[in-house]
């Protein structure tokens, strides 16, 4: 596993905190000899990751709109900074270059690239590893929803073990980095399964 997706934030009024775990992940990453596929901006937790591999060594693919370019300040120190129309595009290559996808804490964006992967896992379309990493509890209300979900039985209980959700961005890394690919089981996976 060489390539990492990372989704995560551009807000530039986050707590250190956040931007402590972007900087530590990115520095995890670049001691591996890993490669960072992420949105391609300069600025909040995207902009730390980003430089924090670069400054480590690490190989770093920016993936941003013609529409973004300016409002995320696209990262011209990347080693590639691909340039597409829409944020469809954007998510697809994102998720085509990335052998594992961990979501740093974000918003609506993160949120939306998080659950797209996750329901293309669900559904079998890809066997890589999704890592949360729920720092300060960031993503409980999210996996407090999922099991409402489960709940309700819009949801099997086995989505869990499609995520690897931890605190520190290392573990969240460990954990994607061991995760044994299995193939899909409809019954235990999809809500319409028999079990």
């Amino acid at each position: 596993m060489r390539n990492i997706t990372v989704y995560c934030s551009s807000s530039v009024s986050l707590d250190s905190k956040f931007m402590d775990a972007a900087r530590l992940l990115g520095q995890e990453m670049a001691r591996r000899n890993m490669a960072l596929v992420y949105g391609g901006g300069s600025i909040g937790l995207m902009g730390e990751i980003a430089r924090t591999m670069k400054s480590a060594g690490g190989k770093v693919v920016g993936v941003i709109t013609k529409r973004l370019l300016d409002l995320e300040q696209g990262y011209d120190q990347c080693d590639e900074l691909i340039v597409v129309e829409t944020m469809a595009q954007r998510k697809v290559l994102m998720a085509q270059r990335g052998d594992a996808f961990i979501a740093l804490p974000g918003g609506l964006g993160t949120f939306e690239e998080l659950f797209e992967v996750l329901v293309q896992r669900q559904v079998g379309e890809h066997c890589k590893p999704i890592g949360l990493v729920n720092l300060d509890g960031y993503y409980n209300p999210l996996v407090g929803l999922i099991d409402h979900g489960i709940e309700h039985r819009f949801i099997k209980p086995a989505v869990h073990h499609l995520l690897h959700v931890h605190a520190d961005p290392i573990n969240v890394l460990d954990g994607v980095l061991s995760a044994e690919p299995f193939e899909i089981d409809p019954d235990r996976f999809l809500p319409m399964g028999k079990g």
